[in-house]
């Protein structure tokens, strides 16, 4: 089975092993060496390509742990495809060559087709947007000027071409003889995942391959069978009634940031913090939980918010609060056939505040991540939920706090009381990120801030002014 996309514009149909990365058939089969390779795990952004959808949405993504048959139906603009046809040159890159924002150019086609992809959406927040690019020369300040400086140029007419091709009725896919190569499963809804998922009990399911990616990058896997859900829409997207809001597991990490923005925003700043806009823009909620990790930052908060998880094997569904899913350190309450469906949240005031402790503000991996919901009425704590990543072999509870805070005043004194309880909840490990009596002082830490905050004072280091 091919693979058929749109490469910089023409028709491609490639027939490989279903884990042949983007990055490794561009180089090693089409000799398009602008994308480089520079960490091959989705780290440094020297192999972002732009990826269109058939609805016009374009995305930057990590070529390096994205597989063809992810593309399928797509498009991929690599930075030769990111001038025009007759050479015409895309505003940003005028704008690198104006405000010198390459030196060794090693990472440029990486920068340059970030800054495409966000020029393209209008996103003017540059830094973020560029937070995934890696640049150990120009010190990206150069950048992020040539980024604001090409910010009020038109978008090119070529770079809304790839939507219109897609969408054409008479466009049609070159086909090409197969090969040979083990063909993927395909499903295009969850109805037809949980049957085939079902007969295939040891397959491994691709989402964003944001983690699986690195199997075989890094971890040089073979994986087969396997099944790529990209195709799968009904496990797409978010619901939201009176009562709960749905979040469908292939829902991108960009999507869920974006909709809790105005319902929970400490989350929604979480999430800015979680990989990179390409990572982001890959991974899926069900991915995340899904693994396992006990450092994966979207647990912690979702526990926190009382999250109920939705699993399906073949016509069998059940559901059970999301912190009962995870067992042990890489053990998940999940059988053989089982998959993620879905993840629900009860509407709630916003009470949420999540704090992501870690080396980089940027990109990196915390060391502690802990989130707290508390309810107080007429000064009393009446609900608490505080649930932490980092502290253990899962994301976890820290059921003794919550405990000490339930049924007693909102007061400094209750705050530094709980704080003992964080040795009972957890025995952390010491590790290159941190020690274990950092992590617990650094959950006692957040807590006091929790309570500070609360109360209207400025905790944020991002506040402080001089």
């Amino acid at each position: 089975m091919s693979t058929r996309f749109l490469l910089n514009g023409e028709p491609q149909a490639a027939d490989v092993p279903p884990t042949t990365t983007l990055l490794d058939w561009l180089r090693e089969t089409r000799r398009l060496t602008g994308t480089k390779e520079g960490c091959n795990e989705g780290d440094c952004g020297a192999c972002t390509v732009m990826v269109t959808d058939r609805d016009g949405t374009a995305r930057a993504l990590n070529a390096c742990i994205l597989f063809l048959p992810q593309l399928e139906g797509r498009a991929v603009r690599t930075v030769e495809g990111i001038a025009g046809p007759d050479g015409t040159l895309h505003p940003v890159q005028q704008a690198m060559i104006d405000h010198h924002g390459s030196q060794c150019g090693f990472c440029t086609p990486g920068f340059v087709v970030s800054m495409a992809v966000a020029h393209l959406n209008g996103r003017r927040d540059h830094d973020d947007q560029l937070a995934g690019n890696l640049c150990r020369c120009t010190g990206y300040a150069p950048i992020v000027r040539a980024a604001e400086a090409a910010a009020d140029a038109p978008v090119p007419g070529w770079m809304r071409a790839d939507a219109e091709k897609l969408r054409d009725p008479s466009f049609i896919f070159p086909q090409i003889r197969p090969s040979g190569a083990t063909a993927p499963a395909r499903p295009t809804s969850s109805d037809e995942l949980a049957a085939w998922y079902e007969a295939h009990p040891d397959a491994t399911l691709i989402a964003g391959a944001t983690d699986v990616g690195l199997w075989v990058t890094k971890a040089l896997r073979e994986l087969s069978p396997v099944a790529f859900l990209n195709n799968c829409a009904d496990l797409r997207g978010i619901v939201a009634d009176q009562e709960i809001i749905r979040i469908g597991a292939m829902t991108p990490l960009t999507e869920l940031g974006a909709f809790l923005a105005d319902r929970h925003p400490s989350f929604a700043e979480l999430i800015r913090r979680y990989g990179s806009v390409q990572v982001r823009n890959a991974a899926t909620v069900g991915g995340n939980i899904a693994n396992g990790s006990p450092i994966g930052d979207s647990p912690p908060a979702l526990i926190a918010l009382g999250a109920t998880l939705h699993l399906r094997k073949g016509d069998t569904r059940r559901t059970l609060p999301l912190e009962d899913f995870f067992l042990a350190y890489g053990k998940q309450d999940r059988a053989p056939g089982e998959f993620v469906e879905a993840v629900t949240v009860p509407i709630q005031p916003d009470r949420l505040a999540c704090y992501k402790l870690s080396k980089r503000f940027d990109q990196d991996i915390s060391a502690v991540c802990g989130c707290f919901n508390l309810a107080v009425e007429d000064g009393t704590v009446t609900a608490a939920r505080i649930a932490f990543g980092g502290m253990a072999g899962t994301p976890k509870r820290a059921t003794e706090v919550e405990q000490a805070l339930v049924g007693r005043p909102w007061t400094e004194a209750t705050v530094v009381a709980a704080q003992a309880g964080f040795a009972e909840d957890f025995t952390p490990l010491s590790d290159m990120r941190a020690s274990a009596g950092y992590r617990l002082r650094a959950a006692q830490g957040m807590l006091m801030r929790y309570f500070r905050e609360t109360r209207g004072e400025a905790v944020s280091v991002l506040e402080v002014r001089a």
